[in-house]
């Protein structure tokens, strides 16, 4: 009874627990292939100079799909081996409706899987490629990379990021602090233009002493490498307070914005 009960009460059967292996592969192939997936856009604000000066594009799947977390998507995505085609797709549809908004000249920031970056066929994707037809140009664009699970080929990774920059853009590297613990290595081997303070971090970061001195120890080797600091998972006043204060660059959250259908004029 508490099971009938709760397949009544819950989107049980969207959340894909009741699809095969089989069936769930088939359905994320049908949803890249239909291109079913929604971009929004999170403005990450300069405390300097107190203005938007970039979003970061996020991807949503239908509220109806069994992918019901970005994350979950990500994960059936490398599972069944069409990763690749997820992060094309998102890069894609992404600079697409960027390109469409009215704006100021602005950065974009695109979250990229390595694993995906590192692949040959990367290098020719379409959504990389014609950006000028957008009309964006490869210095608008900034290439966020996410680390889904442990990088271990830092040579390739080295020489990716290098292909990017070569060609225009730049590189950030997400969610310093958290993941596998590699991303220390990987910030000295990639040295990208931008890094971005795990929210574990900026959480309760005013009455936190012990995270305020890590981060004033990522800004100082920041400066030494000419990196901008970006704090993630901004969500109160204080937080926000406290980020100025240790003389970050950027700041990026809900208490300024939440990711929206329509880029943020101002804060």
């Amino acid at each position: 009874h508490i099971t009938e009960l709760f397949c009544i009460t819950t989107p049980f059967a969207k959340l894909g627990l009741f699809m095969s292996s089989t069936q769930l592969q088939q359905t994320l192939t049908e949803l890249i292939e239909q291109k079913q997936l929604t971009s929004v856009f999170q403005p990450i604000v300069s405390l300097q100079e107190k203005k938007i000066v970039g979003y970061e594009a996020f991807i949503r799947p239908p509220s109806d799909s069994p992918f019901y977390k970005t994350a979950y998507l990500f994960q059936c995505a490398e599972k069944y081996g069409l990763l690749t085609q997820l992060d094309f797709l998102c890069c894609e549809l992404s600079l697409q409706k960027f390109a469409s908004f009215e704006h100021e000249a602005k950065h974009l920031f695109i979250n990229v899987s390595p694993q995906v970056l590192l692949q040959p066929t990367f290098k020719t994707a379409e959504s990389l490629r014609d950006l000028e037809k957008l009309g964006l140009h490869q210095q608008d664009v900034i290439i966020e990379l996410t680390e889904y699970r442990p990088i271990d080929d830092y040579d390739l990774m080295k020489n990716a990021a290098a292909y990017y920059r070569n060609l225009g853009f730049d590189i950030a590297l997400d969610d310093l602090g958290a993941g596998y613990g590699s991303n220390l290595r990987l910030w000295s081997e990639v040295l990208p233009e931008y890094i971005k303070i795990d929210r574990h971090f900026i959480h309760d970061l005013p009455r936190d002493a012990l995270k305020q001195n890590f981060i004033r120890s990522i800004q100082g080797i920041a400066n030494a490498l000419h990196c901008h600091v970006i704090a993630e998972g901004v969500e109160t006043e204080e937080e926000f307070n406290a980020v100025e204060k240790i003389g970050l660059s950027f700041a990026q959250g809900h208490y300024l914005a939440r990711p929206a259908l329509q880029l943020d004029a101002k804060i």
